[in-house]
């Protein structure tokens, strides 16, 4: 008898119905008046007392464990009778599971995009994969300008040039190309670059690029918007500084750097003593960048800046290798549960 409720357990164990009817013919086929369980106590009355005592306690557990697992699936199966799958929402989480939240590089996309649609910018998007001109002619790199080596690229196909884009600045052009000025646009958006992967580097990442174009625009008021971005998003006690640099879309081109919120300014490992941190580029549109647009140089100027979002990202937060974005490490991903 031993071996046979042995048996009957791991059968037991192993049952699985999503029917109500199979349920109540396992019930009969173990519990019923001719059950295999009713037959074995049946035999438990002719057994000898020390028999008895070695056997009741199996036979009892196997009895009470089916008696639990007919009721558990009647119950959940009476619960949901009738239901077809359209009445569950399938995309709820499970009870059990704790809350989920934004990814950090979607979380500072958003935060930055709502801080230039406060200074009057829209969202412009558009593909990925791209043309040598909206990437690289358009934008005042002809054939052979050594900036093209800056950025090593994804040719898709060589003839003609369809490419992965290197940055979201072909948005910009064409923005230029379907609008007239004025125009104000913020450009988010991934790019990809052939670059080995690293703490600080990464053959994907994300970008979030802004234009500006009307009459008489200024550096006066390149500055004057980089600086309520930068205190908007670190700090109403943030400054900032520009230093001359080099774009091939831009003259006068500069970088931005803002002073360092861990340190205050008076240098730390993370600023290497600067006091500064390497925020983002920008400069007044090149004119011949507007020329090949079909917009009138003579009449127009404006502004343009990029940043990477990976880099704010780690600016704000202090995270210190790029891979963690990419890794979907819960234990990272977590921290940002209350981040808005």
């Amino acid at each position: 008898m031993k071996n046979k409720v042995r048996e009957l357990l791991e059968h037991v164990e192993k049952f699985s119905s999503q029917k109500l009817e199979q349920v109540e013919e396992f019930r009969i086929k173990m519990l019923g008046k001719k059950g295999e369980i009713t037959q074995l106590f049946e035999q438990f009355k002719t057994f000898t007392s020390e028999q008895k005592r070695e056997l009741g306690k199996d036979l009892n557990e196997l009895k009470t464990k089916t008696l639990e697992k007919i009721n558990s699936f009647k119950e959940l199966l009476e619960q949901h009778q009738g239901k077809s799958a359209a009445d569950f929402d399938l995309t709820m989480p499970a009870n059990n599971e704790p809350a989920g939240s934004r990814h950090p590089i979607s979380i500072m996309k958003n935060k930055i995009v709502d801080i230039f649609k406060r200074l009057g910018y829209t969202v412009a998007e558009g593909p990925e994969i791209e043309d040598d001109w909206h990437v690289f002619s358009a934008l005042n790199f002809p054939p052979e300008h050594p900036a093209r080596d800056m950025q090593d690229t994804f040719f898709i196909e060589k003839n003609p040039d369809i490419l992965l884009r290197t940055h979201t600045s072909s948005m910009q052009v064409r923005a230029m190309e379907q609008n007239k000025p004025p125009i104000r646009i913020i450009c988010p958006g991934r790019v990809f670059r052939n670059e080995a992967i690293s703490a600080r580097a990464h053959c994907i990442f994300h970008q979030i690029e802004g234009l500006y174009i009307d009459e008489n625009v200024s550096f006066a008021d390149l500055k004057q918007t980089l600086l309520y971005f930068a205190r908007e998003m670190f700090g109403k006690d943030t400054q900032i500084r520009l230093r001359p640099s080099y774009f091939p879309f831009t003259e006068p081109s500069a970088e931005m750097d803002v002073s360092c919120k861990i340190c205050d300014g008076k240098g730390c490992n993370v600023c290497k003593g600067t006091g500064w941190l390497e925020v983002m580029g920008c400069g007044m549109v090149d004119p011949n960048v507007l020329e090949n647009c079909n917009i009138d140089s003579e009449k127009y100027t404006g502004f343009a800046f990029g940043m990477g979002v990976e880099r704010t990202a780690m600016l704000k937060w202090q995270i210190r290798d790029l891979r963690l974005y990419f890794e979907n490490d819960i234990r990272f991903l977590r921290q940002f549960c209350s981040v808005i």
